[in-house]
């Protein structure tokens, strides 16, 4: 599969790089975005905490062991790598919004948008008026954000089965930098809630998992610094 332009080949971070690469001022912590709409932008409430206390296992990333909650209008937005925003329903951003997510993006943060199954069609609305620029684009299998630290060779994992489409990741790449990416038919999100929260089986919430540790690795030691 070819890359974006100037996209790197994917390879495994040094141990050093993952345990050092976030020294700036943001602090290095998981913040849920609360968006308007109607969507319940509060669903999945044991998915983070799980995701947290991996990355914390699992990584030497210093990562804070509470998750925030942030609008996008909120003073310490920029505080945050990494967004996650979920949800079944609408999900509707102002014009005010909008200018302060690409800021946000552009600044180096990360987002992490999970279709939850309903989110996808206002998602996809929203996130075309915020980069009429950068459409999404499906992110290959060979990106780093696939390698970090777990492998996924065939990309993001399905949790759970709707209506028989395949599991999805799209992004929107600043530069060469992966700055939102957006997992569809997946239910990524469900798969960090906890065992059995859900019929699935303990594999497949460890995939999740270790997708979501992927997902943050990345946030973290991408980020632009200042």
């Amino acid at each position: 599969m070819v890359l974006p332009t100037g996209l790197v080949a994917a390879r495994a971070l040094p141990s050093a790089a993952v345990g050092t690469a976030l020294a700036g001022p943001g602090r290095l912590a998981i913040a849920r975005l609360q968006y308007e709409g109607g969507g319940d932008w509060y669903a999945n409430p044991s998915s983070l905490p799980n995701l947290i206390r991996a990355i914390a296992e699992r990584t030497s990333l210093p990562i804070e062991r509470v998750e925030a909650k942030v609008t996008l209008t909120d003073s310490a937005l920029f505080d945050f790598p990494f967004l996650h925003a979920t949800g079944h329903g609408e999900m509707k951003l102002s014009e005010i919004e909008g200018r302060r997510l690409r800021e946000y993006l552009t600044r180096g943060g990360f987002l992490h948008v999970d279709d939850n199954y309903g989110l996808d069609e206002s998602f996809r609305r929203e996130i075309a008026r915020v980069f009429p620029d950068r459409p999404l684009v499906e992110v290959p299998y060979a990106h780093p954000i696939y390698h970090l630290v777990y492998d996924f060779r065939d990309g993001p994992p399905k949790v759970h089965e709707h209506d028989g489409k395949p599991a999805k990741a799209y992004g929107i790449f600043i530069g060469n930098r992966l700055a939102l990416y957006y997992t569809y038919s997946t239910d990524l999100g469900n798969g960090w809630e906890d065992v059995g929260t859900y019929p699935d089986p303990p594999a497949l919430h460890e995939q999740a998992l270790r997708l979501g540790v992927n997902l943050f690795t990345y946030a973290a030691t991408s980020r632009v610094q200042p």
